[in-house]
């Protein structure tokens, strides 16, 4: 495993970090959950990515048992706070930010977060009031560092407008071959300002892998066949299961073919091509999962490999964003 530093802050992430999104919110046993966390640091990955909303603290409460057992110095732990926890708790306010970080912290079995995230900007309540409150919690220990996720530039620029109160120090915004939006104008604002980026989705949920294929139903132990994690496939602004573009994807696996590795491997090895990133969250609902992304940290890509991917896959997704209607939302 490699190591890269966090924005302006002093933590070294590794570059792969472990999600909960969808695996430890319900998708997966509690047994295989303990398995993969212990196999992610087995790898040499220190950097554990959750949420209050993901399970409705279901996600939170498995880490932070099978992490009670870690010695809490070896890794980092990043938790969010924004949407509603219940019908009244929601957003980013100083008394949700004070009442959902100690919930976080309960169920995560801690006495402090290393990362601690607004999942997203929060229209309704004052940008100073969430950035003191944000302030006070580094002030108490309860955090280390404040990140966002999914933030506009005009959010971010004006978030960094304000004086004296923390500073972000990581963006999480979704990033994959097949999702280049930060490009534009996240990643060159927050690199001028000492923002890190930890990327969401670099297997595009599971499509670069290479495992769907046009015309043809999902494998039955995938994610798309799995009720409880497919519900938010198609939250990534392009309908991932377009035979468009899963011809497209299936049209790099010679590349990978190539350099003798894995289209998901390439693909997580292509997010962490760009210097600006921190580190790439990756799920699993298996340890060997982790084993087999943990290889694409060892791989450079050729250039004509990178231009190659470009050739094939930008046309088809400009094609499908420009379909009425299609998200082009972040």
């Amino acid at each position: 495993m490699r190591y890269r530093k966090l924005g302006h802050s002093e933590l070294q992430v590794s570059e792969l970090a472990l999600g909960s999104w969808l695996t430890h919110a319900g998708g997966i046993e509690a047994e295989q959950v303990k398995a993969s966390v212990h196999q992610a640091l087995d790898v040499g990955i220190n950097f554990f990515d959750t949420a209050n909303i993901y399970g409705y603290g279901a996600a939170e409460t498995v880490l932070g048992e099978v992490l009670q057992s870690i010695e809490r110095s070896s890794y980092i732990l990043a938790t969010k706070l924004y949407f509603p926890m219940t019908q009244t708790d929601r957003g980013l306010s100083a008394s949700q930010i004070h009442k959902q970080l100690n919930a976080s912290l309960q169920r995560l079995q801690t006495d402090y977060i290393d990362l601690y995230y607004a999942h997203r900007y929060d229209a309704n309540t004052p940008l100073e009031e969430t950035l003191e409150a944000f302030t006070e919690v580094v002030q108490q220990g309860k955090v280390r560092y404040i990140g966002l996720s999914e933030w506009s530039p005009t959010q971010i620029q004006a978030a960094l407008s304000i004086s004296n109160v923390e500073q972000f120090v990581a963006s999480q915004p979704q990033y994959s071959i097949l999702w280049r939006t930060p490009e534009a104008e996240v990643f060159p604002l927050c690199v001028n300002n000492g923002i890190g980026q930890v990327v969401w989705s670099p297997l595009a949920q599971g499509v670069l892998t290479g495992k769907y294929l046009p015309g043809q139903a999902p494998p039955s132990n995938s994610r798309a066949a799995n009720d409880k994690m497919n519900v938010f496939m198609e939250y990534t602004g392009l309908p991932l299961r377009d035979d468009r573009l899963l011809a497209a994807v299936q049209q790099l696996c010679p590349l990978a073919d190539q350099l003798g590795i894995s289209l998901a491997q390439m693909a997580i090895a292509w997010v962490l091509k760009n210097p600006h990133v921190s580190s790439a969250i990756i799920g699993a609902s298996r340890p060997e999962q982790i084993t087999h992304n943990a290889v694409a940290v060892d791989v450079e890509l050729p250039e004509t490999i990178v231009t190659d991917i470009d050739r094939i896959v930008l046309p088809v997704i400009q094609e499908l964003r420009r379909v009425p209607g299609a998200s082009t939302a972040n």
